[in-house]
């Protein structure tokens, strides 16, 4: 849990992926089209990647993938990121972060 809470924390829009995740590359395309260029960390990539997927669920991911963190507060997962998107309440929590 202490490697996802560092990890979540290195800049102010961080996604937790897999590679072959079509839901986690929309995610990152959404953000990118706002103009944020998030952390990815692909977790499939690592070694740790069962202890990263449970750590996630912990926090209160339904899915361990796309967990997105901005702020370093979990925001959700793709569902929550698109209702956020659609009622326009994400541009504004991620206005600090745009490039």
């Amino acid at each position: 849990m202490d490697k996802v809470m560092r990890m979540s924390s290195e800049k102010g829009v961080v996604i937790f992926s897999k590679s072959s995740c079509c839901l986690s590359y929309a995610v990152q395309v959404l953000f990118q089209d706002l103009g944020v260029n998030p952390k990815i960390h692909e977790i499939d990539k690592d070694p740790e990647c069962r202890e990263i997927e449970k750590a996630l669920m912990r926090l209160g991911c339904s899915k361990p993938v796309p967990a997105v963190f901005i702020g370093g507060k979990l925001v959700g997962s793709t569902n929550e990121v698109m209702s956020m998107h659609l009622s326009s309440s994400l541009v504004p929590l991620v206005k600090p972060y745009l490039c």
